[in-house]
């Protein structure tokens, strides 16, 4: 966990900048990929060409009809949201697919859960190096926004490279705390959809749940927030076709297509 600074007490937003979240919401806990960073169509990318390589060998060894990974489909319901290791568990728990666990140190390969989900981190990096982290500009001026009133700021993610990104998009200096993948390893939590690593952001800031707002663009995100009784659940829906419907139905409590649809016409301009 990384605490960039000391939570204030008592502090309350200010009159003007953020449409939509109430007087008491104190905190914003946001997701990484997909609600700041365009980085979920690189990780979608990385599922895919991890699972399809595991999928070409698995199988033509079993002597099965090959059925490639859905960008769309597989990803946003098995492996969206997740840490690495559940969305790999998930996935090929859908195709009656069970590997050993191995162990955190094993090589990038096929043969256990962690050495394809070590395959996808290589892959994930590999792209990451290629394309860099591009940011949704309506997301940095609402963070601008909600800290000029005084809300705290945090990045919620199960992502393992979130310090990386934060700081190759130019956007790190703007949170007070971060919970990431690393975090849920070492402090034992439970993933999304469990609301254990939001949780874990709201103790940090020293906030109750009911006082904070959760942004997701996952279904697992938002069963998080819901899960964890936060005051106000922020689906963003960046896909359509019916999307922005699912992300009500997991927990949601308010959806939009950009953060920048939350600000007052003054902030957003």
């Amino acid at each position: 966990m990384n605490k960039g600074m000391d939570a204030p007490s008592g502090t309350g937003p200010g009159p003007s900048g953020v449409d939509g979240l109430g007087p008491g919401i104190r905190a914003c806990l946001f997701d990484l990929d997909g609600v700041l960073t365009r980085t979920a169509s690189l990780h979608a990318t990385a599922w895919k060409q991890t699972f399809d390589t595991f999928l070409r060998s698995y199988d033509a060894e079993h002597h099965l009809e090959y059925k490639p990974f859905d960008k769309e489909h597989d990803y946003e319901e098995y492996v969206d949201g997740k840490p690495r290791e559940d969305g790999v568990r998930d996935f090929l728990a859908s195709r009656d697919i069970h590997l050993p666990e191995g162990t955190e140190n094993d090589p990038s390969g096929m043969n256990s859960v962690h050495a394809v989900g070590a395959a996808k981190q290589d892959a994930f990096l590999t792209l990451l190096n290629e394309h860099g982290p591009q940011v949704f500009e309506g997301s940095v001026r609402f963070v601008r926004a909600a800290k000029s009133e005084g809300r705290l700021c945090a990045v919620v993610t199960s992502s393992a490279n979130c310090a990386a990104v934060l700081q190759a998009a130019g956007i790190d200096g703007l949170f007070d705390t971060t919970v990431d993948g690393n975090d849920v390893t070492s402090q034992h939590l439970k993933g999304k959809p469990a609301p254990d690593s939001y949780l874990a952001a709201a103790k940090a800031l020293n906030v109750e749940p009911s006082a904070a707002a959760v942004f997701e663009d996952a279904l697992a995100g938002v069963e998080s927030g819901r899960a964890g009784g936060f005051g106000v659940v922020v689906g963003v829906d960046r896909l359509g076709d019916g999307q922005g419907e699912r992300l009500s139905r997991h927990g949601a409590t308010v959806v939009v297509k950009d953060l920048a649809e939350l600000l007052t016409a003054e902030a957003a301009g």
